[in-house]
């Protein structure tokens, strides 16, 4: 889905990282969320309390998933899963638009 109709958005961004990784929070009318964001390239390790979606829009990068000792290339079109109460590591190599879907 390349749009989102009907939809509520946190207008005060989440910003990560001194300001590489930034986010906007967008609310569902049935209570899901998700939000859409930019990573400039770094490595960032992420702590997730719900499980995650996270489905790269455009960009380079290399995921290491819990439990896991490979990483794992990722680029736009591709998406990956994280469980939750988990971290994971991103290595972004081009700067990389996301979205990243909180399920419950």
């Amino acid at each position: 889905m390349s749009e989102f109709n009907n939809v509520s958005i946190v207008k005060k961004a989440n910003v990560y990282f001194d300001g590489k990784v930034t986010s906007r929070s967008i609310c569902f009318a049935d209570g899901s969320s998700k939000t859409l964001g930019f990573m400039l390239p770094g490595e960032y390790t992420f702590n997730t309390a719900d499980k995650e979606l996270m489905e790269i829009i455009d960009g380079d990068l290399e995921v290491l998933l819990p439990g896991t000792e490979q990483w794992q290339k990722v680029t736009g079109g591709e998406s990956f899963d994280v469980p939750a109460n988990a971290a994971f590591t991103v290595r972004i190599k081009t700067g990389t638009d996301y979205c990243c879907s909180f399920i419950k």
